[in-house]
């Protein structure tokens, strides 16, 4: 038998059981009316709590109700909830105005369009009571400036100056095609500035008490176990204003526990559905499967600043060690696609060639040429989520094949981010979820943000140059060969090893409508209703 009908074999053997685990969940604890097959498991059709109340559930927790002290997208998803940004990203991933009424680009001092003039809408209201004004997006975006987590997102405004109570100015550090993109960020959105005032008295203040002027006001969080939300019933944007009023989010961080929490009533909206579970939802009637390919690119992340793995050899090897086909269809049921070049297919910039495919001739080749012994190679993977581990095991039989025996690690989110950060790995199972290329190349590997989100460590100043290079290019044609030559260079450099770009799974009852989810993991809870 070949390893990769194993793998397969494996894969299904866990499928098997996880369903019958799922199948034999009862009905979690929920009563209420019973019908329809789902595989035997009972469940309650309806709202979990009421028609004014939505129950969402999620695998991880967020690690901070902050907007600028972290860069997760656990995090993003219960910010987009309670605050706003200066711009925001529509359903096509395009930046739109938000907070901004109107706004200009002027041409500085040297000819060049690096001067933006943005006004505020009138009248918009935290959700304390008070009025939002340029003293409030002045202070955001200062605070914004200082935090190592999101500075990929705030590195190009070189200042920030309040024109009139609802007026201010951005000088960036150049013509920026990028802009608008990181004002959408939701490390740049806005806050009181009567609240970071005191921060130097409370650091914890934005994290146990988030004020924003966002749809949804933060009523309570149960480290753990839960967040409640409530309607911010003074919305700014009536167009957009909730139409549910109550959210309640419960972290779960086991698939199928969230399938059955879900099938049997207890919770409303899955925003993570395990793969394993799909072939079983997608069979149930009273729920909807929501299945939207994904920007999201997911790698095994190396520290190329630790021995050996500042030898290219010794990257590329691993990379050609790798079956990505076999880690699909484990770690994600096969409801994905191969990523094999260093950024992500899909978007402006994309280049599919330079890369090295799975072949494990090729792999023990670049081990000859490195010379040392592989048995001597420490490489643990931290993972995350049960996706993660199941990603990790594949790699770890692949590397087997060269001699190296690579370890699994499992971690919190909040710890996850905090020690990948640090530099404190040799490997981890991770992926990062940008919007568009420019975004995606600074987060990941420009050398400014190692010690934030560049966590391969990667520092080339020829891949510097060329990110910055199309940051500032405004023609689209020219970015584009820019944004390409930059991804010819990182797939000769190897930093990491691309593994996926996975599908958005989510689930929800049949009855909760208006329901949609972004190629970049947005949904809009303001829009649902029963």
């Amino acid at each position: 038998m070949s390893k990769k009908t194993r793998l397969l074999s494996l894969a299904l053997v866990l499928l098997l059981c996880l369903s019958i685990f799922s199948g034999c969940g009862g009905d979690g604890g929920g009563g209420g009316e019973t019908g329809g097959d789902s595989g035997g498991t009972s469940k309650k059709t309806g709202p979990a709590v009421d028609k004014d109340t939505v129950v969402i559930c999620t695998a991880d927790e967020t690690p901070s109700l902050t907007t600028a002290g972290h860069n997760a997208v656990a995090g993003d998803y219960v910010n987009k909830l309670t605050h706003n940004g200066l711009f925001r990203l529509d359903r096509d991933l395009n930046p739109i105005p938000d907070l901004v009424a109107e706004y200009n680009v002027l041409k500085d001092d040297k000819g060049e369009e690096s001067i933006w003039e943005l006004k505020l809408h009138e009248g918009i209201k935290f959700h304390d009571g008070s009025v939002m004004t340029a003293d409030d997006v002045v202070a955001s975006l200062e605070h914004a400036k200082q935090s190592p987590d999101i500075q990929s997102y705030t590195q190009s405004i070189v200042k920030i100056e309040k024109i009139d109570d609802l007026s201010i100015r951005l000088t960036t550090d150049g013509p920026s095609a990028s802009l608008m993109y990181d004002l959408s960020h939701h490390g740049n959105y806005i806050n009181p500035k009567a609240q970071l005032d005191k921060l130097a008295e409370d650091k914890e203040i934005l994290n146990n008490n988030p004020i924003g002027a966002g749809p949804y006001k933060f009523v309570e969080w149960n480290r753990g176990e839960q967040l409640k939300f409530t309607a911010h019933e003074e919305y700014f944007n009536a167009e957009r204003a909730p139409k549910i009023k109550n959210i309640v989010w419960r972290i779960i961080p086991e698939g199928s526990s969230r399938t059955i929490a879900l099938e049997s009533g207890d919770v409303d909206y899955i925003i993570e559905t395990d793969s394993n579970s799909l072939e079983q939802l997608e069979k149930n009637s009273d729920v909807t499967v929501m299945k939207v390919p994904s920007v999201s690119h997911n790698w095994l992340c190396i520290n190329n600043e630790k021995a050996p793995f500042d030898d290219i050899n010794v990257r590329k090897a691993i990379q050609a060690a790798i079956n990505k086909e076999d880690v699909v269809t484990v770690a994600l049921n096969g409801t994905g696609i191969i990523a094999e070049s260093q950024t992500p297919t899909g978007m402006l910039g994309e280049y599919t060639e330079g890369f090295d495919a799975y072949n494990v001739e090729l792999a023990k080749e670049y081990m000859a040429k490195w010379g040392g012994d592989p048995a001597t190679i420490e490489l643990d993977m931290i993972c995350s989520n049960d996706t993660k581990r199941r990603a990790a095991g594949v790699i770890q039989d692949n590397l087997r094949e060269l001699g190296i025996e690579a370890t699994i690690s499992s971690m919190d989110l909040a710890t996850y981010l905090s020690q990948t950060a640090d530099g404190n790995f040799t490997g981890f199972i991770g992926g990062y979820t940008s919007n568009e290329m420019m975004s995606f190349l600074k987060g990941v590997y420009l050398s400014s943000n190692i010690g934030s989100s560049n966590k391969t460590r990667l520092n080339d100043p020829a891949l510097d140059e060329l990110i910055i290079k199309a940051t500032q290019t405004l023609d689209q044609g020219e970015r584009e060969k820019v944004l390409q030559e930059a991804t010819k260079l990182l797939n000769d450099l190897c930093p990491q090893m691309p593994l996926y770009q996975d599908n958005i799974l989510s689930t929800h009852k049949a009855e909760l409508k208006n329901t949609f989810i972004t190629a970049g993991g947005t949904f809009f809870a303001q829009e649902w209703e029963w």
